[in-house]
């Protein structure tokens, strides 16, 4: 999922302390923040915009589509959340909060596939269009880290995409977008889905991918790399973590030889990917791999 400049944007749950902090930054930088949604403040002005107490209040109000909404409550209040964000007619939906009742995630995400809605997340750190907006609390609006440029950065880990981001900077790369998809087990934006949106974005020739072990959407994005023009070079975390143990991530975690670091590594790389050590090492790889 990718969301642009003139696209407009709805923030669940904007009067918070952390949503009403990222939703200025969010502003400055150039997301068209339209307004809020707090049932028990509806009414009100917050930042300067209109709080209602609905999503489908702010989509009568507006007389139009919402694009975007970014839901930043707390986990018993996101089922519902979301589901008001269908009803009012989004179709891009970037969930920040994490510690969701799996239950509610399945449920929201069944409703968003069949409303044709894309969902980012739960538990993401959003997503970054450089140089046109944000939606999440990822630091666009540092420069060392997010400069325009055509290198696109897929990561479940806000930290470790923000460092990658900063590496490729610091090596004279820019960033076309950022996808973070989110370090739940069970999540709306799969490592593949995101491949397939930077792969049709115009202004990404290059990919840089961090995974992590557990799950299998590596894997899975594994043969969708393999029919793709543009180089993707990957870190993936975890490699030293002991089989059977939650490690970070939600997600993060490996039963047997399901999501192994050894089984991710080698289906990426069967399909032409090159996988690396460290994360400081994307940058170089990249510089070879578009020059070849």
């Amino acid at each position: 999922m990718i969301v642009h400049g003139h696209e407009t944007v709805l923030v669940q749950g904007i009067t918070g302390h952390q949503a009403t902090f990222w939703s200025e930054r969010m502003k400055e930088y150039g997301t068209k923040v339209i307004g809020g949604v707090n049932p028990k403040k509806a009414g009100i002005e917050h930042l300067g915009l209109p709080v209602w107490g609905s999503a489908t209040d702010a989509a009568k109000d507006q007389d139009a589509a919402i694009d975007c909404s970014c839901v930043i409550v707390p986990p018993p209040g996101v089922k519902s959340s979301v589901m008001d964000a269908l009803e009012a007619g989004v179709k891009k939906i970037v969930i920040l909060t994490e510690h969701i009742p799996v239950h509610d995630v399945m449920y929201f995400l069944s409703a968003a596939r069949e409303a044709g809605a894309s969902v980012i997340g739960p538990n993401t750190a959003g997503i970054v269009t450089t140089g046109e907006c944000f939606v999440g609390f990822m630091p666009a609006f540092n420069e060392r880290v997010f400069k325009p440029g055509s290198i696109g950065v897929i990561s479940r880990s806000g930290s470790l995409g923000t460092l990658v981001c900063l590496d490729m900077v610091q090596a004279g790369f820019g960033i076309s977008a950022f996808i973070g998809i989110g370090g739940d087990p069970v999540i709306g934006t799969t490592t593949r889905d995101a491949l397939l949106c930077l792969n049709e974005n115009e202004k990404t020739t290059g990919v840089a991918l961090i995974g992590e072990i557990g799950g299998g959407m590596e894997e899975e994005a594994a043969e969708y790399a393999s029919t793709m023009k543009k180089p993707i070079v990957s870190f993936m975390a975890g490699a030293a973590s002991p089989p059977g143990k939650k490690m970070g991530h939600a997600g993060a975690i490996v039963m047997g030889d399901k999501g192994s670091y050894a089984g991710k590594k080698r289906a990426l790389e069967e399909a032409g990917v090159t996988v690396l050590q460290t994360p400081s090492m994307l940058p170089d790889a990249l510089r070879e791999r578009l020059s070849s």
